[in-house]
């Protein structure tokens, strides 16, 4: 029973990981968003002109870059668009997060220039023949928090109409995106917040918080004031744009109105992000199991205080998740014992009754019940530790504390341990040896091997065939995941095979 549940669950390990990797959906509807008032009011007056976001392709400029250097990231500049191409973060956690055209304002048809530059704040202006724009983008030296002011003024004698659009980014929809499938989108409006797929288009009203994430880093941009709309519009199929856009508004002649923006551009830490606003903190998200990944972090980060090493605080956390479930462990190794002492008695009753198989499965259950042996007793603990096997998946994923951490030979617990570079690519495992998977795998045959009942017949011989696909099979699960969880699962397995040769000592 338990490796025919051990199956089920590598098969769906299999299918899981495979579809998370080539067709991620997020998941929507996360928690309560709170309600924030508005500052800016319509005026009345007959409408001339309307500033738009275009959906086409909005050529980049060719002049240069504008680099700003901060002490954890380069911000590059399009003069041209006023906008935020790129933002490359530095240190051991560096990564480049392109945007684009991020924070453009109108349909690229304004032609920018700088007025004022320093390492703290940059300045562009731009006019036509009927309206003046001046973008001011002020870099705060910590939590990675800028704020952008965009000022209006009406150049005519008449009343215009404009909005006041916001592109935060656009997406590359492409294959040759690694991050596509870490990308999502983080909605607030006034009812709910939630995140949404970067491959579906969307329009909803009354946004108060939009942010942008791929697997590390986040973009969170809040608008002060009220009657935002939140919008994804495809470009083409491997394109599109997200933004915010506010209801029309009236100028008047000679009239002016400015909107501030809040922004934050920096990696999903959770405890910065709390701390700058609580409510960007729902960007955040590992899934189905977020509550339990949430934990898994925290606990992670409390030992990680203690042994100030990620891996050592993964070792600990596998010991502490172990010992919490020791318990049913325990009933799990016991009820296993006791099916393979009544084996022999299984097999006899399924030769004598092969062809009445509702005879042959009553005499067993009444077996079982004779030697009060729950065949169901060894699946408990498989069953809880998956929860927490995908919980931990997910967080380590996308945990930033873990990238570049080292532990022994492993050089990133974020990524596979790759003791080293093969001189060829393999089938499945490609050019690099992970060392971890196979020791998980070799544990695994033996583990099965010292609980595997000495069955006769074809339930011999699906168990031999058992003893070896099921290794294999998790090794080649387990081979390309990051090795902080690969870890996890031996040590885990290690706790349970020396307990298990413990137990097949007692008497």
């Amino acid at each position: 029973m338990e490796k025919r549940l051990l199956l089920a669950i590598g098969l769906s390990l299999l299918v899981l990981l495979s579809w998370s990797a080539l067709a991620p959906k997020p998941q929507v509807i996360v928690q309560s968003a709170q309600n924030q008032s508005g500052i800016v009011q319509s005026e009345s007056g007959k409408p001339q002109e309307k500033t738009i976001i275009a959906s086409v392709p909005i050529p980049e400029s060719d002049q240069p870059l504008l680099q700003i250097n901060r002490p954890d990231a380069e911000l590059f500049f399009d003069e041209q668009h006023a906008a935020l191409n790129k933002v490359v973060f530095l240190g051991d956690r560096q990564h480049s997060f392109p945007l684009q055209l991020g924070f453009l304002t109108d349909d690229g048809s304004l032609k920018y220039a700088k007025i004022k530059s320093t390492t703290s704040a940059i300045s562009f202006a731009a006019q036509d023949g009927s309206k003046k724009v001046t973008k001011t983008f002020t870099l705060y030296k910590v939590n990675n928090t800028i704020e952008l002011q965009v000022n209006f003024q009406n150049l005519t004698n008449s009343p215009i109409v404009i909005n006041i659009p916001l592109l935060l980014g656009k997406v590359d929809l492409s294959h040759k995106n690694a991050q596509l499938r870490y990308e999502d989108l983080y909605l607030v409006t006034a009812e709910k917040s939630q995140h949404l797929s970067v491959t579906k288009e969307f329009s909803i009203n009354n946004a108060k918080v939009l942010g942008l994430r791929d697997q590390y880093f986040c973009l969170i941009v809040e608008p002060q004031a009220d009657s935002y709309r939140a919008f994804l519009k495809k470009i083409n199929n491997s394109e599109a744009e997200i933004g915010l856009t506010s209801e029309n508004i009236t100028l008047q002649p000679g009239g002016q109105i400015g909107h501030l923006f809040s922004i934050y551009l920096g990696p999903q830490d959770l405890k910065v992000i709390t701390q700058i606003r609580p409510i960007w903190s729902g960007i955040i998200y590992f899934g189905t199991f977020d509550f339990i990944s949430q934990i898994l972090l925290q606990t992670l980060e409390f030992l990680y205080r203690i042994f100030h090493n990620w891996g050592w605080a993964i070792v600990f956390l596998s010991l502490l998740v172990y010992f919490i479930l020791y318990p049913l462990s325990l009933k799990q190794m016991r009820s296993m014992k006791e099916m393979q002492a009544i084996q022999p008695k299984v097999e006899e009753l399924r030769r004598l009754y092969k062809d009445n198989p509702q005879k042959m499965n009553k005499e067993i259950m009444e077996l079982y019940k004779l030697h009060k042996v729950n065949p169901f007793g060894g699946c408990l603990p498989l069953l809880l530790q998956m929860p927490i096997f995908f919980a931990l998946y997910n967080a380590l994923m996308r945990s930033t504390a873990l990238r570049g951490a080292k532990f022994l030979w492993i050089r990133d617990l974020s990524e596979p341990d790759r003791l080293f570079t093969l001189p060829v690519s393999l089938p499945v495992l490609g050019n690099e040896l992970n060392i971890l998977p196979i020791i998980m795998a070799l544990g695994m045959f033996f583990q099965q091997k010292l609980t595997s009942a000495q069955a006769t017949g074809p339930s011999a011989e699906q168990q031999k065939l058992m003893l070896i696909v099921m290794p294999i099979m998790f090794g080649f699960i387990f081979y390309h995941m990051p090795a902080g969880l690969v870890l996890y699962w031996l040590i885990n397995s290690i706790l349970m095979l020396v307990f298990q040769l413990r137990l097949s000592k007692a008497k």
